[in-house]
């Protein structure tokens, strides 16, 4: 074998292994032993699909001694401690077939972990763990996937933020 074709192999193979280098699966963990239609999936984005719920806008004021917003089925739970000073915030949701919720100020940065709580309700999965809270663009491009925890029984996901931008349910 000369060096091109080395060299075009080699990139190749090293094409599909840094292709598999996105959130590893836990070993011996399989996919999903059944066929996920389509329609339940926002197509390749990992942005789950829904019924749209209404659009909904709750301002509250949220101080050091913490608080909660709540737009729509979505809960934001702010510690005592997590803010220095009184913020508005403003939760939006859309009337859209994923589930996302916009938070202002955009890059509000908080001094002890804030928890959201999303609901996929009446997105049509009994269940495909794990589902994720995604940090997402104004366009939906997901950004960084958070840490999350499902609870399939309620049909929600919760995870921890550390600032404000744009959140959507992913799986």
């Amino acid at each position: 074998m000369t060096a091109v074709p080395r060299l075009g192999a080699l990139a190749v193979f090293a094409g599909i292994v840094g292709g598999a280098c996105g959130d590893p699966v836990p070993a011996g963990v399989a996919g999903p032993a059944f066929p996920v239609s389509t329609d339940l999936l926002a197509g390749a984005t990992g942005l789950l699909t829904c019924d749209p719920l209404p659009a909904d806008s709750v301002t509250r004021i949220v101080g050091p001694a913490g608080g909660a917003v709540e737009v729509g089925p979505h809960r934001l739970v702010v510690p005592a401690g997590a803010l220095s000073a009184d913020v508005a915030i403003t939760g939006v949701t859309r009337p859209e077939s994923v589930r996302r919720i916009d938070f202002r100020p955009d890059g509000l940065a908080f001094a002890e972990s804030a928890s959201l709580t999303m609901s996929y309700a009446g997105c049509g999965l009994v269940a495909l763990p794990p589902l994720r809270i995604a940090y997402v663009s104004d366009d939906l491009v997901i950004l960084e996937y958070l840490i999350s925890l499902t609870d399939t029984s309620a049909r929600e996901v919760t995870a921890s933020l550390h600032h404000f931008s744009n959140y959507a349910v992913a799986w």
